[in-house]
Protein backbone atom coordinates (compact mmCIF):
# COMPACT_ATOMS: atom_id res chain seq x y z
CA UNK A 1 0.00 0.00 0.00
CA UNK A 2 2.87 2.02 1.06
CA UNK A 3 4.52 1.57 -2.81
CA UNK A 4 1.60 2.31 -4.48
CA UNK A 5 1.13 5.39 -2.63
CA UNK A 6 4.65 6.41 -3.04
CA UNK A 7 3.97 5.76 -6.91
CA UNK A 8 1.23 7.97 -6.98
CA UNK A 9 2.82 10.22 -5.59
CA UNK A 10 5.79 10.23 -7.56
CA UNK A 11 3.46 9.93 -10.84
CA UNK A 12 1.86 13.14 -9.50
CA UNK A 13 4.67 15.35 -9.13
CA UNK A 14 6.09 13.74 -12.27
CA UNK A 15 2.10 15.50 -14.20
CA UNK A 16 2.80 19.00 -12.39
CA UNK A 17 6.44 19.06 -13.23
CA UNK A 18 5.55 18.24 -17.54
CA UNK A 19 2.03 20.46 -16.92
CA UNK A 20 4.65 23.42 -15.35
CA UNK A 21 7.02 22.83 -18.39
CA UNK A 22 4.30 23.11 -21.03
CA UNK A 23 2.82 26.21 -19.35
CA UNK A 24 6.30 27.96 -18.89
CA UNK A 25 5.24 30.31 -21.70
CA UNK A 26 1.62 31.04 -22.89
CA UNK A 27 -0.54 33.76 -24.44
CA UNK A 28 -3.73 34.56 -23.26
CA UNK A 29 -5.79 36.41 -26.50
CA UNK A 30 -9.19 37.97 -26.80
CA UNK A 31 -10.79 40.25 -28.84
CA UNK A 32 -14.33 41.87 -27.42
CA UNK A 33 -17.77 42.28 -28.74
CA UNK A 34 -16.77 45.86 -30.28
CA UNK A 35 -14.42 44.99 -32.82
CA UNK A 36 -15.54 41.42 -33.90
CA UNK A 37 -19.63 40.97 -32.52
CA UNK A 38 -19.65 37.21 -34.20
CA UNK A 39 -17.71 34.21 -33.06
CA UNK A 40 -14.40 34.02 -34.99
CA UNK A 41 -12.83 31.03 -36.70
CA UNK A 42 -9.49 31.15 -38.04
CA UNK A 43 -5.47 31.93 -37.07
CA UNK A 44 -4.41 33.78 -33.95
CA UNK A 45 -0.48 34.99 -34.32
CA UNK A 46 1.88 36.70 -31.46
CA UNK A 47 4.99 38.40 -32.86
CA UNK A 48 8.01 39.13 -30.52
CA UNK A 49 10.56 41.66 -31.09
CA UNK A 50 13.30 43.37 -29.16
CA UNK A 51 13.92 46.28 -30.51
CA UNK A 52 10.70 46.75 -33.27
CA UNK A 53 7.64 48.31 -31.17
CA UNK A 54 5.30 47.25 -33.95
CA UNK A 55 6.73 43.85 -34.28
CA UNK A 56 3.17 42.76 -35.93
CA UNK A 57 4.47 44.09 -39.02
CA UNK A 58 7.31 41.64 -38.86
CA UNK A 59 8.68 39.34 -40.01
CA UNK A 60 12.24 40.64 -41.20
CA UNK A 61 13.80 38.02 -43.58
CA UNK A 62 17.69 38.60 -42.55
CA UNK A 63 16.50 39.43 -39.01
CA UNK A 64 13.58 37.27 -37.98
CA UNK A 65 11.84 37.06 -34.97
CA UNK A 66 9.70 34.81 -32.78
CA UNK A 67 6.34 34.27 -34.11
CA UNK A 68 3.62 31.73 -32.87
CA UNK A 69 0.23 31.50 -34.16
CA UNK A 70 -2.77 28.81 -33.30
CA UNK A 71 -6.04 28.25 -35.28
CA UNK A 72 -9.57 28.35 -33.54
CA UNK A 73 -13.34 27.81 -34.68
CA UNK A 74 -16.16 29.51 -33.36
CA UNK A 75 -15.00 31.75 -30.60
CA UNK A 76 -17.19 33.91 -29.11
CA UNK A 77 -16.31 38.06 -28.18
CA UNK A 78 -14.48 37.81 -24.73
CA UNK A 79 -13.26 34.12 -24.55
CA UNK A 80 -10.13 33.18 -24.36
CA UNK A 81 -7.83 32.12 -26.93
CA UNK A 82 -4.65 30.23 -25.28
CA UNK A 83 -1.82 29.69 -27.59
CA UNK A 84 0.74 27.29 -25.14
CA UNK A 85 3.16 24.41 -26.67
CA UNK A 86 0.28 22.62 -27.18
CA UNK A 87 -1.25 23.98 -30.21
CA UNK A 88 1.07 26.59 -31.39
CA UNK A 89 3.43 26.42 -34.55
CA UNK A 90 6.06 28.51 -33.58
CA UNK A 91 9.14 30.09 -35.07
CA UNK A 92 12.04 29.51 -34.13
CA UNK A 93 10.49 26.98 -31.45
CA UNK A 94 7.91 26.43 -29.36
CA UNK A 95 6.58 29.12 -26.87
CA UNK A 96 8.70 27.53 -24.35
CA UNK A 97 11.89 28.04 -25.75
CA UNK A 98 11.87 31.32 -26.18
CA UNK A 99 14.78 32.82 -25.28
CA UNK A 100 15.53 35.25 -22.12
CA UNK A 101 14.63 39.09 -23.04
CA UNK A 102 12.85 41.77 -23.41
CA UNK A 103 9.93 41.78 -25.69
CA UNK A 104 7.46 43.94 -27.59
CA UNK A 105 4.50 41.68 -28.11
CA UNK A 106 1.46 42.13 -30.40
CA UNK A 107 -1.39 39.83 -31.09
CA UNK A 108 -3.02 39.70 -34.48
CA UNK A 109 -6.51 38.03 -35.11
CA UNK A 110 -6.75 36.97 -39.00
CA UNK A 111 -9.98 37.37 -40.30
CA UNK A 112 -8.36 37.10 -43.47
CA UNK A 113 -10.53 39.81 -45.72
CA UNK A 114 -8.30 40.28 -48.66
CA UNK A 115 -5.04 41.59 -47.56
CA UNK A 116 -1.76 40.27 -48.08
CA UNK A 117 0.51 40.15 -44.84
CA UNK A 118 -1.31 38.86 -41.75
CA UNK A 119 -0.37 41.67 -39.49
CA UNK A 120 -1.18 44.61 -41.82
CA UNK A 121 -4.47 43.25 -43.33
CA UNK A 122 -7.69 45.30 -43.08
CA UNK A 123 -10.32 44.41 -40.74
CA UNK A 124 -8.12 41.99 -38.79
CA UNK A 125 -7.81 43.28 -35.07
CA UNK A 126 -4.70 43.33 -32.92
CA UNK A 127 -3.36 44.60 -29.35
CA UNK A 128 -1.40 47.52 -28.86
CA UNK A 129 2.42 46.84 -28.09
CA UNK A 130 3.28 45.83 -24.81
CA UNK A 131 6.35 44.98 -23.12
CA UNK A 132 6.83 42.13 -21.48
CA UNK A 133 10.23 40.17 -19.82
CA UNK A 134 11.22 36.39 -20.62
CA UNK A 135 13.32 35.47 -17.47
CA UNK A 136 15.73 32.10 -17.72
CA UNK A 137 13.49 29.16 -16.06
CA UNK A 138 10.37 31.13 -15.07
CA UNK A 139 7.17 31.05 -16.41
CA UNK A 140 5.50 33.60 -18.83
CA UNK A 141 1.95 34.39 -19.14
CA UNK A 142 1.00 37.65 -21.47
CA UNK A 143 -2.70 38.52 -21.76
CA UNK A 144 -3.33 40.29 -25.45
CA UNK A 145 -6.49 42.10 -25.36
CA UNK A 146 -7.40 42.75 -29.58
CA UNK A 147 -9.13 46.22 -29.02
CA UNK A 148 -8.25 47.78 -32.44
CA UNK A 149 -9.50 46.93 -35.98
CA UNK A 150 -6.50 47.62 -39.22
CA UNK A 151 -8.59 50.37 -41.58
CA UNK A 152 -9.20 49.61 -45.18
CA UNK A 153 -6.92 51.94 -47.07
CA UNK A 154 -8.30 54.80 -49.19
CA UNK A 155 -6.81 55.83 -51.93
CA UNK A 156 -6.19 59.17 -52.39
CA UNK A 157 -6.17 60.64 -56.17
CA UNK A 158 -4.28 63.82 -57.58
CA UNK A 159 -4.29 65.82 -61.40
CA UNK A 160 -1.34 63.57 -62.22
CA UNK A 161 -2.10 59.84 -60.38
CA UNK A 162 -5.48 57.83 -60.36
CA UNK A 163 -6.78 54.53 -58.64
CA UNK A 164 -8.41 52.53 -61.46
CA UNK A 165 -10.29 49.64 -59.11
CA UNK A 166 -12.50 47.46 -61.38
CA UNK A 167 -14.31 44.97 -59.52
CA UNK A 168 -14.47 41.13 -61.27
CA UNK A 169 -17.06 39.16 -60.96
CA UNK A 170 -14.70 35.85 -61.66
CA UNK A 171 -12.70 37.40 -58.38
CA UNK A 172 -16.11 37.68 -56.62
CA UNK A 173 -17.39 34.33 -57.21
CA UNK A 174 -14.09 32.72 -56.10
CA UNK A 175 -13.68 34.57 -52.93
CA UNK A 176 -17.16 35.17 -51.71
CA UNK A 177 -16.55 38.72 -51.55
CA UNK A 178 -16.44 41.85 -53.41
CA UNK A 179 -12.57 41.60 -55.24
CA UNK A 180 -10.98 44.12 -56.91
CA UNK A 181 -8.38 44.19 -59.34
CA UNK A 182 -6.58 47.75 -58.26
CA UNK A 183 -3.90 49.52 -60.38
CA UNK A 184 -2.45 53.64 -59.88
CA UNK A 185 -2.86 55.22 -62.90
CA UNK A 186 0.46 57.89 -63.39
CA UNK A 187 -0.77 59.96 -66.21
CA UNK A 188 2.27 62.34 -68.46
CA UNK A 189 1.61 65.85 -68.66
CA UNK A 190 1.15 65.78 -71.50
CA UNK A 191 -2.22 63.87 -71.24
CA UNK A 192 -3.53 66.87 -69.19
CA UNK A 193 -2.10 69.46 -71.48
CA UNK A 194 -3.37 67.59 -74.93
CA UNK A 195 -6.73 66.33 -74.46
CA UNK A 196 -7.00 65.00 -77.89
CA UNK A 197 -4.07 62.82 -77.08
CA UNK A 198 -3.75 58.96 -76.92
CA UNK A 199 -0.64 57.39 -74.98
CA UNK A 200 0.49 53.97 -75.08
CA UNK A 201 0.33 52.15 -71.36
CA UNK A 202 2.84 51.07 -69.44
CA UNK A 203 2.24 49.07 -67.31
CA UNK A 204 4.76 47.89 -64.04
CA UNK A 205 4.35 45.35 -61.61
CA UNK A 206 5.91 45.77 -58.21
CA UNK A 207 7.63 42.53 -56.57
CA UNK A 208 6.31 40.80 -53.37
CA UNK A 209 5.61 43.13 -50.79
CA UNK A 210 4.71 46.16 -52.75
CA UNK A 211 1.82 47.83 -54.30
CA UNK A 212 0.22 50.64 -55.78
CA UNK A 213 -1.07 52.41 -52.45
CA UNK A 214 2.57 53.91 -52.31
CA UNK A 215 1.19 56.17 -55.20
CA UNK A 216 -2.11 57.32 -53.07
CA UNK A 217 -1.32 61.10 -52.58
CA UNK A 218 1.50 61.66 -54.77
CA UNK A 219 1.01 64.25 -57.45
CA UNK A 220 4.22 63.38 -59.86
CA UNK A 221 4.08 62.45 -63.33
CA UNK A 222 7.68 60.41 -62.78
CA UNK A 223 8.04 57.59 -64.79
CA UNK A 224 6.18 58.68 -67.86
CA UNK A 225 8.47 60.05 -69.84
CA UNK A 226 10.41 57.10 -71.57
CA UNK A 227 13.54 58.55 -73.76
CA UNK A 228 11.45 61.73 -74.56
CA UNK A 229 8.52 59.91 -75.67
CA UNK A 230 4.82 60.03 -72.78
CA UNK A 231 3.36 57.01 -71.71
CA UNK A 232 0.46 56.14 -69.14
CA UNK A 233 2.27 54.55 -66.53
CA UNK A 234 -0.42 52.09 -64.09
CA UNK A 235 1.35 50.20 -61.18
CA UNK A 236 -0.59 47.42 -60.05
CA UNK A 237 -1.29 45.70 -57.45
CA UNK A 238 -0.16 42.37 -57.17
CA UNK A 239 -1.66 40.85 -53.54
CA UNK A 240 -3.80 38.69 -52.39
CA UNK A 241 -3.97 36.69 -48.85
CA UNK A 242 -1.62 34.23 -50.09
CA UNK A 243 0.83 36.60 -50.97
CA UNK A 244 1.77 37.54 -54.67
CA UNK A 245 -0.77 36.19 -57.03
CA UNK A 246 1.87 37.31 -60.39
CA UNK A 247 -1.18 37.87 -62.11
CA UNK A 248 -1.84 34.16 -63.30
CA UNK A 249 -5.13 31.90 -62.80
CA UNK A 250 -4.81 29.12 -59.68
CA UNK A 251 -6.52 27.17 -58.01
CA UNK A 252 -5.80 28.56 -54.87
CA UNK A 253 -6.06 32.37 -55.64
CA UNK A 254 -8.64 32.39 -58.30
CA UNK A 255 -8.26 33.74 -62.02
CA UNK A 256 -6.49 37.12 -61.38
CA UNK A 257 -5.15 36.70 -64.99
CA UNK A 258 -8.37 36.44 -66.39
CA UNK A 259 -9.43 39.76 -64.16
CA UNK A 260 -6.74 41.52 -64.91
CA UNK A 261 -6.87 41.25 -69.03
CA UNK A 262 -10.69 40.49 -69.14
CA UNK A 263 -11.95 43.36 -66.70
CA UNK A 264 -8.98 45.70 -65.96
CA UNK A 265 -7.75 46.58 -69.01
CA UNK A 266 -10.89 47.03 -70.93
CA UNK A 267 -11.93 49.54 -68.10
CA UNK A 268 -8.83 50.94 -68.03
CA UNK A 269 -9.25 51.54 -72.14
CA UNK A 270 -12.30 52.89 -71.73
CA UNK A 271 -11.26 55.64 -68.85
CA UNK A 272 -8.20 56.79 -70.18
CA UNK A 273 -6.70 57.96 -73.28
CA UNK A 274 -4.69 54.90 -74.36
CA UNK A 275 -3.52 53.25 -77.58
CA UNK A 276 -4.61 49.45 -77.22
CA UNK A 277 -1.96 48.32 -80.16
CA UNK A 278 0.65 49.56 -77.57
CA UNK A 279 0.62 47.65 -74.43
CA UNK A 280 3.63 47.14 -72.47
CA UNK A 281 4.43 44.71 -69.47
CA UNK A 282 7.46 45.43 -67.06
CA UNK A 283 8.31 43.95 -63.52
CA UNK A 284 10.94 43.35 -61.19
CA UNK A 285 11.56 39.77 -58.93
CA UNK A 286 8.02 38.24 -58.70
CA UNK A 287 7.02 41.43 -60.66
CA UNK A 288 9.57 40.39 -63.24
CA UNK A 289 8.03 36.67 -63.05
CA UNK A 290 4.52 38.01 -63.38
CA UNK A 291 5.04 40.32 -66.52
CA UNK A 292 7.23 37.62 -68.32
CA UNK A 293 3.70 35.18 -67.25
CA UNK A 294 1.47 37.59 -68.86
CA UNK A 295 3.53 38.11 -72.08
CA UNK A 296 3.84 34.15 -72.72
CA UNK A 297 0.28 33.68 -71.50
CA UNK A 298 -1.32 36.67 -73.19
CA UNK A 299 0.87 37.03 -76.58
CA UNK A 300 -1.33 38.90 -78.62
CA UNK A 301 -2.14 41.32 -76.12
CA UNK A 302 0.69 42.65 -75.54
CA UNK A 303 3.05 44.96 -77.42
CA UNK A 304 6.61 43.46 -75.01
CA UNK A 305 7.84 42.88 -71.73
CA UNK A 306 11.20 44.14 -70.12
CA UNK A 307 11.50 41.64 -67.23
CA UNK A 308 14.36 42.51 -64.47
CA UNK A 309 15.79 39.75 -61.71
CA UNK A 310 12.41 37.38 -61.88
CA UNK A 311 11.62 34.73 -59.72
CA UNK A 312 12.45 31.38 -60.95
CA UNK A 313 11.43 31.14 -64.76
CA UNK A 314 12.36 27.80 -65.42
CA UNK A 315 11.31 25.01 -62.76
CA UNK A 316 14.98 23.08 -63.18
CA UNK A 317 16.11 25.58 -61.05
CA UNK A 318 14.04 26.59 -58.47
CA UNK A 319 15.78 28.25 -55.56
CA UNK A 320 18.81 26.39 -57.11
CA UNK A 321 16.78 22.86 -57.35
CA UNK A 322 15.60 20.85 -59.97
CA UNK A 323 12.04 20.03 -58.35
CA UNK A 324 11.90 17.35 -61.41
CA UNK A 325 14.65 15.53 -60.21
CA UNK A 326 14.14 12.47 -58.44
CA UNK A 327 15.32 12.66 -54.53
CA UNK A 328 15.81 15.91 -54.34
CA UNK A 329 15.40 17.93 -51.25
CA UNK A 330 14.78 21.97 -50.43
CA UNK A 331 16.55 21.89 -46.90
CA UNK A 332 19.66 19.80 -48.79
CA UNK A 333 21.51 18.89 -51.41
CA UNK A 334 22.79 15.30 -52.22
CA UNK A 335 26.21 15.88 -49.88
CA UNK A 336 23.89 16.81 -46.66
CA UNK A 337 25.01 20.42 -47.40
CA UNK A 338 22.39 22.95 -45.95
CA UNK A 339 20.79 24.96 -49.53
CA UNK A 340 20.81 28.62 -49.00
CA UNK A 341 18.08 31.07 -49.94
CA UNK A 342 19.74 34.35 -49.61
CA UNK A 343 23.44 35.99 -50.08
CA UNK A 344 25.58 39.17 -49.67
CA UNK A 345 27.87 38.94 -52.39
CA UNK A 346 29.34 35.64 -52.73
CA UNK A 347 28.47 34.40 -48.85
CA UNK A 348 25.57 32.86 -47.65
CA UNK A 349 23.66 34.61 -45.17
CA UNK A 350 20.05 32.96 -45.01
CA UNK A 351 18.91 29.07 -45.37
CA UNK A 352 16.02 27.96 -47.02
CA UNK A 353 15.06 25.57 -44.17
CA UNK A 354 15.10 28.76 -41.46
CA UNK A 355 13.07 31.04 -44.21
CA UNK A 356 10.58 27.95 -44.08
CA UNK A 357 10.42 27.72 -40.24
CA UNK A 358 9.46 31.45 -40.38
CA UNK A 359 6.97 31.70 -42.64
CA UNK A 360 5.25 28.41 -40.89
CA UNK A 361 3.10 30.17 -38.31
CA UNK A 362 2.02 32.91 -40.90
CA UNK A 363 0.49 33.46 -44.03
CA UNK A 364 1.00 35.27 -47.46
CA UNK A 365 4.78 34.99 -46.92
CA UNK A 366 7.34 34.82 -50.31
CA UNK A 367 7.73 30.62 -50.37
CA UNK A 368 4.03 30.05 -49.45
CA UNK A 369 3.11 32.27 -52.00
CA UNK A 370 4.56 30.69 -55.12
CA UNK A 371 3.47 27.56 -53.45
CA UNK A 372 -0.34 29.02 -53.55
CA UNK A 373 0.24 29.56 -57.41
CA UNK A 374 1.55 26.79 -58.31
CA UNK A 375 0.23 23.98 -56.60
CA UNK A 376 -3.26 22.83 -57.11
CA UNK A 377 -5.23 22.99 -53.99
CA UNK A 378 -5.56 19.95 -51.38
CA UNK A 379 -8.94 18.36 -49.84
CA UNK A 380 -8.01 20.18 -47.21
CA UNK A 381 -8.71 23.35 -48.67
CA UNK A 382 -4.76 24.47 -49.03
CA UNK A 383 -2.22 24.34 -51.49
CA UNK A 384 -0.59 20.71 -52.26
CA UNK A 385 2.90 21.44 -50.80
CA UNK A 386 5.77 20.97 -52.82
CA UNK A 387 7.81 20.21 -49.80
CA UNK A 388 7.89 18.33 -46.73
CA UNK A 389 8.23 21.35 -44.02
CA UNK A 390 9.89 19.20 -41.31
CA UNK A 391 12.38 16.68 -43.76
CA UNK A 392 12.58 18.93 -46.88
CA UNK A 393 11.88 15.88 -49.01
CA UNK A 394 10.11 17.37 -52.27
CA UNK A 395 7.05 15.33 -53.83
CA UNK A 396 7.28 14.42 -56.75
CA UNK A 397 3.77 14.30 -57.67
CA UNK A 398 3.05 17.90 -57.02
CA UNK A 399 6.36 19.20 -58.84
CA UNK A 400 4.87 17.49 -62.06
CA UNK A 401 1.91 19.74 -61.64
CA UNK A 402 3.95 22.89 -61.34
CA UNK A 403 5.13 21.95 -65.03
CA UNK A 404 1.77 24.53 -66.00
CA UNK A 405 3.77 27.45 -64.33
CA UNK A 406 7.08 26.36 -65.16
CA UNK A 407 8.15 29.11 -68.20
CA UNK A 408 11.00 27.73 -69.57
CA UNK A 409 8.59 24.50 -70.17
CA UNK A 410 5.82 26.16 -71.86
CA UNK A 411 8.47 28.22 -74.28
CA UNK A 412 10.10 24.71 -74.93
CA UNK A 413 6.45 22.82 -75.48
CA UNK A 414 4.87 25.29 -77.10
CA UNK A 415 7.20 27.35 -79.10
CA UNK A 416 6.27 26.59 -82.78
CA UNK A 417 3.11 28.51 -81.98
CA UNK A 418 4.59 30.92 -79.11
CA UNK A 419 7.51 31.83 -81.09
CA UNK A 420 5.89 33.92 -84.12
CA UNK A 421 3.46 35.51 -81.24
CA UNK A 422 6.37 36.42 -79.38
CA UNK A 423 8.68 37.78 -82.07
CA UNK A 424 10.41 41.27 -80.80
CA UNK A 425 8.56 40.85 -77.56
CA UNK A 426 10.49 39.05 -74.63
CA UNK A 427 13.30 41.25 -72.67
CA UNK A 428 14.96 39.21 -69.54
CA UNK A 429 17.90 40.84 -68.02
CA UNK A 430 18.74 38.74 -64.68
CA UNK A 431 21.75 39.48 -61.93
CA UNK A 432 24.94 37.90 -61.79
CA UNK A 433 25.38 37.23 -58.13
CA UNK A 434 21.28 37.28 -57.73
CA UNK A 435 20.89 37.81 -54.26
CA UNK A 436 18.40 35.25 -53.94
CA UNK A 437 20.14 32.95 -56.61
CA UNK A 438 17.49 33.43 -59.49
CA UNK A 439 19.81 34.01 -62.39
CA UNK A 440 20.28 29.69 -62.99
CA UNK A 441 16.64 29.79 -64.58
CA UNK A 442 17.57 32.94 -66.78
CA UNK A 443 20.43 31.35 -68.28
CA UNK A 444 18.52 27.99 -68.57
CA UNK A 445 15.69 29.83 -70.32
CA UNK A 446 18.19 31.89 -72.28
CA UNK A 447 20.39 28.65 -73.33
CA UNK A 448 16.80 27.51 -74.84
CA UNK A 449 15.58 30.40 -76.22
CA UNK A 450 19.06 30.52 -78.20
CA UNK A 451 18.72 27.26 -79.52
CA UNK A 452 15.13 27.73 -80.15
CA UNK A 453 16.56 30.59 -82.79
CA UNK A 454 14.50 32.76 -80.76
CA UNK A 455 15.26 36.84 -81.20
CA UNK A 456 14.47 37.41 -77.59
CA UNK A 457 17.22 39.44 -75.16
CA UNK A 458 17.95 37.71 -72.67
CA UNK A 459 21.23 38.88 -70.40
CA UNK A 460 22.90 38.29 -67.33
CA UNK A 461 23.85 41.57 -66.15
CA UNK A 462 26.26 42.89 -63.01
CA UNK A 463 25.13 43.11 -59.65
CA UNK A 464 22.58 41.69 -57.20
CA UNK A 465 18.60 41.43 -56.88
CA UNK A 466 18.42 45.21 -56.58
CA UNK A 467 21.69 46.56 -57.77
CA UNK A 468 21.25 45.01 -61.24
CA UNK A 469 18.71 47.92 -61.60
CA UNK A 470 21.62 50.69 -62.51
CA UNK A 471 20.73 53.85 -64.56
CA UNK A 472 22.07 52.62 -67.46
CA UNK A 473 19.73 49.97 -67.34
CA UNK A 474 16.55 52.03 -66.64
CA UNK A 475 17.68 53.95 -69.66
CA UNK A 476 18.29 51.22 -72.23
CA UNK A 477 15.14 49.41 -71.42
CA UNK A 478 13.10 53.24 -71.56
CA UNK A 479 14.68 53.36 -75.00
CA UNK A 480 13.95 50.18 -76.15
CA UNK A 481 9.92 50.62 -75.37
CA UNK A 482 10.04 53.44 -77.27
CA UNK A 483 11.71 52.24 -79.83
CA UNK A 484 9.25 49.58 -80.10
CA UNK A 485 6.01 52.15 -80.08
CA UNK A 486 7.24 53.59 -82.62
CA UNK A 487 7.42 50.79 -84.84
CA UNK A 488 4.23 50.06 -83.96
CA UNK A 489 2.74 53.57 -84.90
CA UNK A 490 4.46 54.04 -87.98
Amino acid sequence: MTHKLRSAGLLLLLLLASSFAFAQVRFEVTFDQKTLPEPFTGKVAVYLSLQNKTPRLGPDWFKPEPIYSAKFARVKPGTTMVISDQNATGFPGKPSELAPGEYYVQAVVDRNLGGRGLGSSPGNIYSQPQKVTKVAGQPLVVNLKCTEVIPSPVFKDTDAIKELAVESRPLTGFYGRPTFVRGAVVLPEAYLKEPNRRFPVLFDIPGFGGSHWAFSGKNSHRGTLLAGEPFILVIMNPECPTGHHVFADSDNNGPWGQAFTRDFIPALDKRFRTIPEARFLGGHSSGGWSSLWLQVTYPDLFSGVWSTAPDSIDFRDFCGINIYQPGENMYKDREGTRRPIARRGLEPVLWLQDFCAMERPLRGEQLGSLEAVFSKRGRNGEPLPLWNRDTGVIDGKVAQTWRRYDIGHILRSNWKKLGPKLKGKIHIFGAETDTFYLEGAVKLVQADLKALGSDAVVEILPGDHQTVMSPALFARIDKMIVEKFRKIVR
